[in-house]
């Protein structure tokens, strides 16, 4: 089963009372649909000027972003940090680092983003954090272990975010695959940890809010 979360007419409404993308990332949505495979994985503007919300309100000095695909979503973090913080953003696929360096160089964060190519799961237990916000939106499989692996370098205080929590509305099915199965499962794994406040907000596939205590 799979239901559409996203009606067109009412995301169009909502578009049009949001705040609308910068040049760069409209150049950088616009591109992703035409040249680059599965752009549905890209933030896009509704969810991008959420996250962007999100950092500009909690201003962190530093952000991990699991997952970086085009850049979209790093550049839309990235707006609400502080002039001397750090975003780190990792991401395995190499075939798209070009593409993602060169819009990260036309952002007047340049200076700011971190950009790593390689397994996040071996690169997270390296990081030192503390950070003060995290975005985890790579593969569902894994989104159990990045939790684990980085709610300890989150301080009292700090913010995480999980992207597609709702894996277009196939959460609901009693006979999921293998990857609606992991989305599950970490839902749950959240709600039932006292170490977060968690919200889960039906924006687009589904953004699981976490405060941690």
């Amino acid at each position: 089963m799979a239901i559409n979360l996203e009606i067109p007419e009412i995301t169009r409404y909502a578009e049009r009372f949001t705040t609308p993308e910068s040049p760069l990332l409209q150049r950088i949505n616009r591109d992703t649909h035409a040249d680059v495979k599965m752009p549905r994985m890209l933030s896009g503007h509704l969810q991008g000027r959420f996250l962007a919300m999100i950092s500009t309100m909690i201003r962190p000095t530093s952000i991990l972003e699991i997952g970086t695909y085009t850049g979209y979503s790093a550049l839309c973090l990235a707006e609400g940090l502080d002039p001397k913080g750090k975003l780190i953003t990792i991401d395995i696929n190499d075939e798209l680092e070009t593409r993602v360096r060169g819009y990260f160089s036309q952002s007047e964060k340049a200076h700011q983003l971190d950009y790593r190519i390689g397994d996040a799961r071996e690169i997270l237990p390296a990081l030192p954090g503390p950070f003060d916000l995290v975005f985890i939106d790579a593969d569902k499989e894994n989104y159990s272990l990045y939790f684990d692996l980085v709610i300890d370098k989150v301080p009292s205080g700090g913010f995480l975010l999980a992207d597609n929590v709702l894996w277009s509305g196939k959460v609901l099915e009693t006979r999921p695959d293998k990857d609606t199965r992991a989305i599950q499962q970490f839902n749950e794994k959240v709600i039932a940890d006292a170490r977060v406040q968690a919200m889960l907000l039906p924006l687009r596939d589904g953004i699981l809010l976490m405060r941690k205590n």
